[in-house]
């Protein structure tokens, strides 16, 4: 059995398990990012393929196209890709069975209900039947991962999961606009207080400091532009967790299982499964 087009709006960690998972399940996947992705979460983030061309994720690996043409050729070989494209305007073109829009944004930034046969939103900014068909929850729960039909996922609440006891905490902010410089990997052991990079703001260098005790989770890339109160970095407080670093977390498996039971039946109610 064939099965038909799906297109991912973003490529960050947690889209990147609905990805992943869809990819596997044979679906041909097309994603669609910014011209400068910010994910924290590196490693497991496909979005990683528009600075460095290919990024592989576990056994996956995804391809950064260079246009519509390319990225076709590459479906038809079976193989996951990636188009800068942040207005979708590949959505028109290829018009594919279903749209995910997996930006996590906290709002819609332009997906609606016309965009395809199936139109799946994750997370707070959607609203099922309205702008799109299906929602899925994101948040952190008992609820995590389900199909919302009718209604919106739970609002943004702007406070971290909690992890080993730590919400807010584990989650470092750029205090200072300016350019980011690593001075720790993802992956590495800190303490409170380590320095794990430096912002360069007219002249001066800021040092970035752990807030707690941790395994650096995620960090934004060398040389990435912040913003004050920019996220830059993840602090997961168990040490033991290191190889967490480099897959694909709990949080993201459970989203993309909500979004395979609304792929399926999304195109099982429009005959499209063949």
């Amino acid at each position: 059995m064939t099965l038909p087009l799906v297109i991912v709006r973003g490529g960050g960690d947690l889209a990147s398990g609905t990805i992943y998972k869809l990819h596997k399940c044979g679906f041909p996947v097309l994603v669609l990012e910014d011209i400068h992705p910010s994910a924290i979460r590196r490693h497991v983030a496909f979005s990683e393929a528009v600075y460095e061309g290919t990024q592989t994720i576990e056994d996956v690996s995804c391809v950064l196209a260079e246009s519509i043409t390319e990225a076709q050729e590459l479906l038809m070989n079976k193989t996951l890709c990636m188009l800068v494209d942040p207005k979708g305007e590949a959505i028109q073109k290829l018009k594919p069975a279903v749209v995910v829009d997996a930006i996590l944004a906290k709002r819609n930034l332009g997906t609606t209900k016309d965009m395809a046969p199936v139109v799946i939103g994750l997370g707070p900014g959607f609203t099922a039947s309205v702008d799109c068909d299906y929602v899925i929850e994101t948040k952190r729960g008992h609820t995590l991962g389900k199909v919302i039909r009718q209604g919106r996922a739970i609002e943004n609440t702007g406070i971290p999961g909690i992890i080993g006891g730590y919400g807010k905490e584990r989650v470092i902010h750029a205090a200072y606009k300016g350019i980011l410089h690593n001075v720790c990997a993802i992956g590495d052991i800190v303490r409170q207080g380590t320095c794990i990079a430096t912002i360069e703001s007219d002249g001066i260098s800021y040092p970035v400091e752990a807030a707690i005790d941790g395994v650096l989770r995620g960090l934004i890339r060398e040389g990435y532009p912040v913003t004050k109160g920019f996220k830059i970095a993840d602090i997961d407080p168990r040490s033991s967790e290191q190889q967490n670093c480099f897959t694909i977390s709990d949080k993201a498996r459970c989203i993309a299982g909500g979004v395979l039971e609304a792929v399926m039946e999304g195109l099982k109610n429009h005959d499209l499964l063949g």
